[in-house]
């Protein structure tokens, strides 16, 4: 009472296909999918460029020390 059952989706399954077609659906899918793929893309290199970076000593030989450095970078 008030759902939906697994027929009506079944039914409503095959009005979509018959009002798009397999094709459109399937270029759809894809469309989707890398818009997606996309946008993790974009979160990702987002972090990283909010994260600072890490820069290794240039002669930690001469030195005798092994520390990282951060880089200093304009926070904006």
């Amino acid at each position: 009472m008030g759902g939906m059952s697994i027929t009506h989706w079944l039914i409503l399954l095959v009005i979509i296909v018959l009002l798009f077609g397999t094709k459109k659906l399937t270029n759809l899918g894809g469309d989707v999918a890398s818009a997606i793929k996309n946008f993790k893309k974009g979160l990702q290199d987002d972090d990283d460029k909010s994260q600072p970076q890490l820069k290794a000593d240039p002669a930690p030989g001469a030195t005798g020390s092994t520390e990282t450095k951060r880089e200093n970078t304009p926070q904006g």
